[in-house]
């Protein structure tokens, strides 16, 4: 019985939690053109862009990879592509970063780059938070970084680990689904 009431309890926190990410999610925030400049794709997209230019400013030093992997950053499962759109690129991952609960634009847990003929192109950055641990030392609310509340990804997951919350932010690629949305169409995987 207590193992029946635990369940259900977890499984309510956890609708209740995917009911407040899902109603406070605004989605994109405006993209950034080639030249740096904010472009607005969509009427719906209200996020603000200063978490774009507050990550492009933070992993500037990140664009050659051979700067990251002496930072700490090195390649977690190859390159990420979607199954019917767009990819995401090649997630150099930060153990030290992951391992705490950081918000902190030029501290992402995660660099991506794209593949392309030998060349690794930095296109965006991903945070990542384990969900119990941010959850304990956050009463139980969700991260936001300027803004911008975060994914919940439960487990089990395609990654095989524990449930966690995440934010993809494309600062160094623009994305037509918008800056902060999981897939980008403008990112590939065919160059590796």
């Amino acid at each position: 019985m207590t193992t029946r009431i635990t369940s259900l309890i977890h499984t309510s926190t956890t609708s209740i939690l995917r009911l407040a990410l899902l109603s406070s999610l605004v989605t994109a925030a405006p993209l950034f053109a080639a030249d740096g400049a904010a472009t607005n794709h969509s009427a719906h997209e209200q996020a603000p862009a200063t978490l774009v230019q507050q990550v492009r400013a933070g992993t500037k030093q990140y664009i050659d990879v051979n700067a990251a992997t002496a930072a700490g950053y090195g390649p977690f499962l190859g390159c990420v592509a979607g199954t019917d759109h767009g990819a995401m690129g090649v997630h150099y991952v930060n153990a030290t970063l992951l391992g705490n609960l950081t918000l902190d634009p030029s501290q992402p847990q995660a660099l991506i780059y794209e593949p392309s003929n030998g060349k690794m192109t930095l296109v965006g950055v991903e945070f990542i938070l384990d969900s119990a641990s941010w959850l304990a030392a956050n009463n139980n609310t969700p991260p936001v970084l300027d803004g911008q509340v975060f994914t919940f990804v439960d487990a089990p997951n395609r990654f095989n680990i524990n449930s966690f919350f995440e934010l993809h932010v494309w600062a160094w690629r623009d994305n037509p689904q918008g800056a902060f949305v999981d897939w980008n169409n403008h990112v590939t995987c065919d160059g590796q």
